[in-house]
């Protein structure tokens, strides 16, 4: 029996595996160096100094005092003369030559700007006893620096004031609100747009005011006082259901700050709680 012949095979190329390469890693951008930013800043120590007179002194020329002026000099620990000579390099007239020259001192227009090659003048201005620095009432200088950095300072407070009230819950604002006499009785919105309205006038008290001891005594006391916990009759606050007094308010007195400052004392502690106890058993 004749075998049967298989087919042959065609054995054609092995088809060539494309070989796969791994993806190469982007190459690090290199930093670039920030150019610095070069700034002209003027030298303080070289800038004009103005000084102005207080109020109404002055019109068109103010002349300054300069007989027998007397200061004390913290150096020497005593009471010496000065006088304004623009040839000398001291204003203490025991350290003048005696040829010199005296000359006055005049504002005018309420403004005198001094140059800073002037430095004799400067200290004369400076240590004198009309300055409103030494306590004087007649001129000051304008200090714009300090004017700015107040400015600043108040900015921030403000910005720091209302962050508080922007991160926290209307729970943790009524009780400053109620210390602060704002109707607690009316919509949210209104009540915080209160808040923020005394934040910007008054930031640094405002922030002063959260976690503050003497504003929980104080809302805790007005809330006694609106649902009637404790009552004021004749001058004193008493307990409604026995009428024993609590306290007493002094003639002219605020009820609420003279129940509030008894609840701080070690006396009044007892009270303060005993209303806290009411007020959360009625919430």
């Amino acid at each position: 029996m004749e075998q049967e012949q298989k087919p042959a095979v065609k054995r054609g190329r092995p088809i060539a595996r494309k070989e796969t390469t791994a993806p190469t890693s982007a190459p690090a951008k290199k930093k670039v160096a920030k150019t610095p930013i070069k700034r002209n800043i003027p030298n303080e120590d070289r800038m004009p100094k103005m000084y102005e007179t207080i109020g109404g002194k002055g019109g068109v020329f103010f002349k300054l005092r300069a007989n027998n002026i007397s200061i004390y000099d913290e150096e020497s620990r005593q009471r010496r003369i000065i006088r304004y000579c623009p040839g000398e390099p001291s204003i203490y007239v025991d350290e003048q030559s005696k040829s010199a020259v005296r000359e006055h001192v005049i504002f005018r227009e309420k403004n005198l700007i001094v140059r800073h090659d002037q430095p004799n003048l400067i200290d004369y201005l400076n240590k004198h006893p009309d300055n409103r620095a030494n306590g004087g009432g007649a001129f000051y200088l304008i200090d714009k620096k300090v004017d700015f950095e107040k400015e600043i300072e108040d900015e921030f407070l403000i910005t720091d004031a209302i962050s508080m009230i922007k991160s926290r819950p209307l729970e943790d604002l009524l009780p400053v609100a109620l210390a602060l006499n704002i109707n607690t009785n009316q919509k949210d919105l209104l009540v915080k747009r209160a808040i923020v309205l005394y934040a910007k006038k008054q930031p640094k008290k405002f922030i002063e005011m959260f976690d503050n001891p003497i504003v929980h005594a104080r809302t805790t006391v007005i809330q006694a006082l609106d649902f009637q916990i404790v009552m004021e009759k004749n001058g004193v606050i008493v307990w409604p259901d026995t009428s024993k007094v609590v306290v007493s308010v002094p003639v002219g007195q605020d009820s609420i700050d003279t129940l509030t400052r008894f609840c701080m004392t070690d006396k009044g502690s007892s009270v303060l709680s005993e209303i806290e106890r009411q007020l959360s058993d009625s919430a």
